[in-house]
């Protein structure tokens, strides 16, 4: 994991995150990509962390270095029922979601209910619990579909909400709203991030988002296979960065505010992204395109690019580049052949 957290170190001496310093903070999927790194930078900086999940055997396996320390706690539950706590968080950081795009097809209803009900039951215990303040991770998916040009966080694109791929932008649409509403009237203290497309280690084994299914082939000494031309056009985020702009948001974001978390350096196409996870690799990609149109594309978006001026105005800036990215998360699962 040395790469990973060098890059963590790195990462935490351009951050001021002295106002967390001896807080306790409650994390929702805390097992995945982002709730992950998230513990292991919070770990780094004097908090007491309680990780929020369903699978204790995966917690145990990935947060092993903390398991038996008086800083880390697992609290096993699912998110759409009532938090089995009666501890007083000074933050909580709810990044609990089914992103992968296998669980919008075989599981919507689920997708939805983790989005909005989890979000009330999260915002609930902090009224009822002296909670500080709460970050809701949304998504970049809110916007839906626009005209090419960068997403700013007033803009609303087109989303087929007769589809069930709507599963998951409708209910984080949704959600932020309940975020807002409960802000407005209830003096919640809440804030918004909606990151881009993250890529990094420690994926979990049901992810199938593009950017793990070309890590999991090369890692698997096997070409790229593209089923499309790869021509949807995306902002992409390494997670360190992901986290510190996280972070930076839970810190100085304006209440009721929601704000892009992307690098505008690593707008890149699918194809691109593709060819740039093959070439550290020693691979190829290849096309198999079915006949059918649109079929394996697991989106109907074809550019999803977004503003980061907003986040720019809070201090934040990204440190890697998706090639180091890529490059890194490639190298830090290779170390630990997963």
């Amino acid at each position: 994991m040395s790469v990973y957290i060098n890059d963590i170190q790195k990462s935490l001496k351009s951050l001021d995150l002295s106002s967390l310093e001896g807080s306790n903070i409650l994390i929702t999927g805390a097992t995945g990509l982002i709730g992950s790194c998230l513990v292991d930078v919070l770990m780094n900086i004097g908090c007491t962390v309680y990780a929020h999940g369903r699978n204790e055997e995966r917690a145990k396996k990935r947060f092993s270095n903390y398991w038996n320390t008086n800083r880390f706690f697992f609290i096993k539950g699912d998110i759409t029922k009532p938090l089995d706590s009666d501890v007083n968080f000074d933050y909580i950081i709810h990044a609990a979601s089914n992103a992968s795009p296998n669980f919008f097809k075989e599981k919507p209803v689920e997708v939805i209910t983790s989005n909005i009900i989890g979000t009330q039951h999260l915002i609930e215990y902090g009224l009822t619990h002296g909670l500080k303040r709460m970050l809701f991770v949304s998504s970049g998916e809110v916007y839906g579909e626009g005209t090419g040009k960068a997403f700013v966080e007033t803009d609303s694109g087109y989303i087929d909400c007769a589809t069930t791929r709507a599963c998951y932008p409708s209910s984080k649409r949704a959600a932020e709203t309940l975020c807002v509403s409960y802000a407005d009237e209830y003096g919640a203290d809440i804030v918004i991030a909606r990151p881009c497309h993250t890529y990094g280690p420690f994926f979990t084994e049901s992810d199938n988002r593009v950017y793990a299914q070309f890590i999991r082939n090369v890692l698997n000494g096997e070409n790229i296979v593209l089923k499309s031309k790869g021509e949807q056009y995306r902002s992409w985020i390494y997670v360190v960065d992901c986290v510190s702009a996280l972070l930076t948001i839970l810190c100085k974001g304006e209440k009721g505010n929601a704000y892009n978390v992307a690098d505008e350096f690593s707008n890149i196409s699918i194809k691109d992204l593709a060819e740039l996870v093959a070439k550290h690799s020693g691979k190829e990609v290849c096309f198999d395109i079915p006949s059918t149109p649109n079929q394996g594309n697991t989106t109907p978006i074809s550019a999803a690019v977004f503003s980061t001026e907003k986040l720019y105005s809070l201090g934040w800036h990204p440190i890697f580049s998706i090639a180091e990215g890529i490059s890194h998360t490639i190298d830090t699962l290779s170390a630990h052949n997963l």
